[in-house]
């Protein structure tokens, strides 16, 4: 998970940056989010809510606009629900999935709390969220994976004779786990990109649950490369539990700094970021 020592060292992105992502049609995230229905060219996006347990759970549904399709979950990284990561969602729908953004705050708060990366990083963002990130405990995350798998399994728009993925972004990397392990007769794929809380000794660490997922699923853990320099026994340890767990895990660190993958970040390294994005279809694209 992104420290606060890593948040406060990251560079100052400027709106300069944003546009040429934007011109690039790669992010959006200047504008506000807009949680009304709207349907764009062939892509449906509503603002959704229901309930779950601690509370009511709210995210942004988005999905071809017609027809049945996978589901995939987007777990948001510590900044949480905002536009970066609606745009992330609404790339992935283009690629054919039903794609729900999570609020992963969702028992203490509801849907947009920072405009982008460096409002969350500026206006005090970890002491806010703190409260907020310690009622997700893997417990807690499980729980809440069960309520949305049967929420999307319900969605006209989901084809629930397939496999569903997750993927995970900073202290969510550890969800996509989680969720694997908590449903894994609906779970099919995982993707965690530069995760934090992945390997430990408790029984609920993800690196100890990689024998709950099914046998047929898969999973992709990108590692960062700051925090495999200060953490590099982790790949060594999560290789080891996917060969114990004959799992078809895939562990790998990538030439970029912690949040390289989010358009948002910082640090956003787009070639990098690409990649990982063609292995998750890849991924998805087979398990699927």
């Amino acid at each position: 998970m992104c420290t606060q020592e890593q948040a406060s060292n990251m560079p100052t992105i400027n709106r300069r940056q944003f546009g040429a992502l934007a011109g690039a049609g790669a992010v959006a995230a200047c504008a506000p989010m807009d949680t009304s229905a709207q349907a764009s060219g062939s892509l449906v996006e509503n603002t959704v809510t229901f309930a779950a347990p601690g509370g009511t759970f709210d995210g942004v549904f988005i999905h071809p606009a017609s027809g049945s399709h996978p589901a995939v979950i987007l777990w948001p990284d510590i900044a949480g629900l905002r536009p970066a990561k609606v745009q992330m969602g609404g790339r992935l729908a283009e690629a054919g999935y039903a794609v729900l953004v999570a609020n992963p705050y969702y028992r203490s708060v509801a849907g947009q709390q920072f405009e982008d990366f460096d409002d969350w990083r500026n206006n005090d963002g970890w002491n806010k969220v703190t409260p907020w990130r310690e009622k997700n405990t893997p417990e807690a995350v499980q729980e809440t994976a069960r309520a949305v798998v049967a929420w999307l399994d319900a969605q006209d728009a989901v084809d629930s004779s397939r496999g569903i993925g997750n993927q995970g972004y900073c202290m969510t990397g550890s969800w996509t786990i989680f969720t694997a392990a908590a449903v894994p007769s609906r779970v099919k794929a995982a993707g965690s990109f530069h995760g934090g809380g992945l390997v430990g000794d408790g029984p609920m660490a993800p690196v100890n649950l990689l024998d709950d997922m099914a046998d047929d699923a898969a999973a992709i853990i990108a590692i960062a490369r700051d925090d495999d320099a200060q953490a590099p026994d982790a790949k060594v340890a999560l290789r080891a539990a996917a060969e114990e767990a004959e799992a078809d895990i895939d562990v790998e660190v990538y030439d970029g700094d912690h949040g390289w993958t989010v358009l948002d970040s910082p640090v956003y390294a787009q070639a990098e970021a690409e990649r990982a994005w063609s292995e998750l279809l890849e991924m998805y694209s087979e398990t699927l």
